[in-house]
């Protein structure tokens, strides 16, 4: 919603005015018509509640409660209530989070990145976090300083290495996204009868553009095939409503081939609701910030804020975002441009999620009412941070220096705008506050390290006046071991700050050439997201290289665990790292995936002259893997029979075959190493995939000399493809099944047959809004981009 520090400054300051604390309604002692209403009678089913709940309001009340700053109903016993609460990776600073000044509720667990902890590849890590969170955002709640509802996660596919949000999701991979959001869902909804947290899941669809070329995100119009869309960036959605039943979802800012994605009834209505099934618990939608102002200011797709108020609500959105008072519900309602039954159903289905997170049940009614200040930031959770950063951090270079082998002889020059954790750049976006910040050159300290210091800069160019050189160059004469730690901040890459380029920043650059240059053993630590790396890979004075994302509260302690080989790194890349001139050759407005004549192709799966290829990541020691003898013992599989053996209601969910892997340690270091494994060949429409994430698992502390087996499951949906039309289907072929980075073993089976549609996706209308009464709001003519 805005950009840090700026980001920092301005929730800060929404959250200063913020609507004073959350209240859960008395269903005890309150006024006898909200004592007597259905919704305090827990053996009534939640949308009964709901349902009585909103038709004992008047207009007026329905009205102001159609935006994030709902006012509730005094009349009624019901406080305020603010719907926008941020926990990407710990509570954060939003409206509806009141952080105290001081003492208790004054901070928050601060974990690394998403883009950090997915390169995990441990869905048992996201699942954990997913629980310390939702902790922590209970106790918040409970104590009046949050609400029940948070906007997390951010599952849009990181295609594009410009995008300045790309921290903030598990990376390029639909497949890894989608097992992430699964774990994460899990975790911060919990499995009891009442909801823990109501998770979010944005941006749908289609969303990865901020500010670039003159195109801004409030007015681009991703215009996306079919097949794209189902096949890249639908699938996380699909996980969060169809298979994970997550309670929320958020639709974005853009367009989607000529509709705002919240007016899209394509999107929220066909796909969404009923292709997918997402109405069993009457889940709700809400904008992104401003979404719906964007409509008549930004697509001219509506000329009034009423006409746009009423075309959201209409399409399928139930409540709006807003940044301040521009929001012209009451408009729509006079005007007569939105019938109450539109109103009711978006009201009911809002508070039917607070009703099933327990906002009207007695206390004593769940477990999670009982949580409180003593269950935030605990030493369990605040090593649970630690290991969110330590598991992730990939170990790009290394030419034998790691891991550290430091005597109280030996000094250690640590150098860098982020070395002294002065500034908040460890945490990255949608933060809140942390607890404490345990830098690097903190880290380094408590292990007894000798050190010097000195800073450096972010993204000041050579043409810059040079404050650092001087003093950095000193404090590394002055030692025997240089580390530089250098990339990008949220003044780099942020929400509202796309990348233009993706090379190094001009002056870290230079000042990173002369400190290789002194021929001391140099280290390079990198913070935020990828920059081209070619020139220190191939760089003999650099002696390795680590890649450490937004690492969070601890994120020093992280570095020097990995460092030191404390925690061996195994992390794996989540995206593909791509040459400066990658940003050249490609729009960031192309939303296609496949390689043509104007666009070199996108991720792994289409792009194949990365400076190092998603799932790359080095060890201290080495590894073999291969797959069992049994794998695919059958080799051949008749399409026909794999069906008729399933009876799993989607058919993309059908089991195919478990595989079971070994991994050796042939070295001398106890380590973990994350099996990835991909499908390749020509199968399906051409042109095919240079191959496809289809399984994954983290073996955990190998050691040397041991062999470890795993299994890896197969459904018939990562075996299928997706046509031009967006059907995912089973295709007859050579299946060739690769394991690792790069590919240490390869397996092959065939299967035979007619091809099998697996989903039919429901078309488009030429029109995204036909037959949706969207010709009444007089839009004006679409601006395609």
């Amino acid at each position: 919603m805005a950009r840090p520090m700026r980001q920092f400054i301005w929730l800060s300051l929404l959250n200063a005015q913020a609507l004073g604390r959350i209240t859960f309604p008395d269903c005890a002692g309150g006024p006898e018509i909200l004592t007597t209403n259905l919704v305090c009678d827990t053996t009534a089913s939640p949308a009964e509640r709901a349902a009585a709940l909103i038709s004992a309001w008047n207009i007026t009340e329905k009205l102001v409660n159609l935006v994030d700053k709902s006012l509730g109903a005094p009349r009624l016993g019901l406080g305020a209530y603010d719907w926008w609460n941020e926990a990407l990776h710990g509570v954060g600073w939003s409206p509806g989070v009141a952080f105290s000044p001081s003492g208790e509720f004054s901070h928050a667990t601060s974990f690394a990145s998403p883009i950090l902890m997915s390169a995990a590849f441990d869905d048992d890590l996201i699942h954990e976090v997913a629980e310390a969170i939702s902790t922590e955002a209970r106790a918040y709640s409970n104590f009046g300083h949050a609400g029940l509802d948070y906007w997390t996660p951010n599952i849009n596919p990181y295609k594009d290495p410009r995008w300045g949000r790309g921290s903030e999701t598990p990376g390029e991979d639909p497949f890894r996204i989608k097992g992430y959001v699964k774990a994460l869902i899990d975790g911060l909804q919990g499995k009891e009868n009442i909801t823990k947290v109501i998770a979010t899941c944005k941006h749908y669809a289609a969303y990865d553009l901020e500010y670039w070329g003159g195109v801004k995100r409030y007015e681009f119009d991703a215009i996306v095939g079919m097949q794209d869309l189902v096949e890249y960036y639908l699938p996380p959605f699909q996980q969060c409503a169809r298979d994970s039943k997550v309670k929320s979802i958020m639709c974005s800012y853009n367009s989607v081939n000529g509709t705002p994605a919240c007016a899209s009834t394509y999107l929220m209505e066909t796909v969404l609701r009923d292709f997918w099934e997402w109405n069993d618990e009457n889940q709700y939608i809400t904008s992104d910030c401003n979404a719906i102002l964007n409509f008549h200011e930004d697509h001219n797709y509506t000329t009034t804020a009423a006409q746009s108020a009423a075309i959201s609500l209409i399409s399928g959105t139930d409540t709006i975002c807003e940044v301040g008072s521009n929001t012209d519900i009451a408009g729509a309602w006079n005007q007569t441009l939105l019938p109450e039954p539109v109103i009711d159903k978006a009201l009911r289905r809002m508070y039917e999620g607070l009703i099933r997170a327990g906002f009207f049940d007695p206390a004593d009614a769940t477990p999670y009412r009982s949580l409180s200040w003593k269950d935030v930031n605990t030493p369990e959770t605040q090593a649970l941070a630690l290991r969110s950063a330590t598991e992730g951090i990939v170990l790009k270079k290394n030419n034998g220096l790691l891991p550290l082998k430091v005597d109280n002889q030996t000094t250690i020059a640590v150098i860098g705008f982020w070395s002294a954790a002065t500034n908040l750049a460890m945490l990255g976006g949608y933060a809140g506050l942390p607890p404490y910040l345990q830098g690097p050159l903190q880290a380094a300290l408590k292990l007894g390290f000798r050190t010097t210091n000195a800073t450096g800069p972010v993204k000041e160019t050579t043409s810059d006046t040079d404050t650092w050189t001087t003093a950095a160059i000193e404090a590394a004469n002055k030692s025997d071991i240089v580390i530089y730690f250098g990339g990008n901040d949220m003044s780099v890459e942020a929400e509202e700050l796309d990348r233009v380029s993706i090379a190094w920043p001009s002056a870290q650059f230079a000042l990173v050439k002369k400190l290789s240059a002194l021929g001391k053993p140099f280290i390079v630590v990198e913070l935020g997201d990828q920059n081209d790396d070619s020139s220190l890979l191939a760089d003999d004075n650099v002696s390795a290289i680590l890649w450490a994302g937004f690492p969070g509260q601890d994120g020093g302690t992280a570095v020097f665990d990995v460092l030191t080989g404390k925690t061996p790194p195994a992390g794996r890349l989540p995206t593909t790292l791509y040459p400066a001139e990658y940003v050249d050759q490609v729009p960031m407005t192309d939303m296609n995936l496949r390689p043509s004549e104007t666009n070199p192709g996108r991720t792994y799966k289409w792009y194949d002259k990365a400076v190092l290829p998603f799932g790359f990541g080095l060890h201290y020691t080495s590894f073999e893997s291969s797959f069992g003898p049994d794998a695919f013992a059958a080799k051949t599989y008749e399409i026909s029979d794999l069906l008729s053996a399933c009876n799993a209601k989607y058919l993309d969910l059908c089991p195919f075959e478990t595989v079971g892997i070994s991994v050796k340690n042939t070295g001398n270091v106890t380590s973990d190493f994350v099996a990835l494994a991909f499908l390749s060949g020509e199968y399906g429409p051409a042109p095919h995939p240079i191959k496809e994430l289809a399984a994954y698992t983290r073996i955990k502390a190998v050691k040397p000399g041991e062999t470890k087996d795993a299994i890896l499951g197969l459904t018939l949906g990562d075996l299928a493809r997706v046509n031009e039309i967006g059907n995912t289907i089973l295709y007859p072929g050579t299946y060739k099944f690769l394991l690792d980075v790069p590919t240490q073993a390869t397996v092959s089976f065939e299967l035979t047959g007619e091809p099998k549609v697996l989903i039919e996706f429901p078309q488009p209308p030429a029109d995204l809004g036909e037959g949706n009464g969207h010709e009444k709001y007089t839009p004006k003519p679409q601006q395609i981009v």
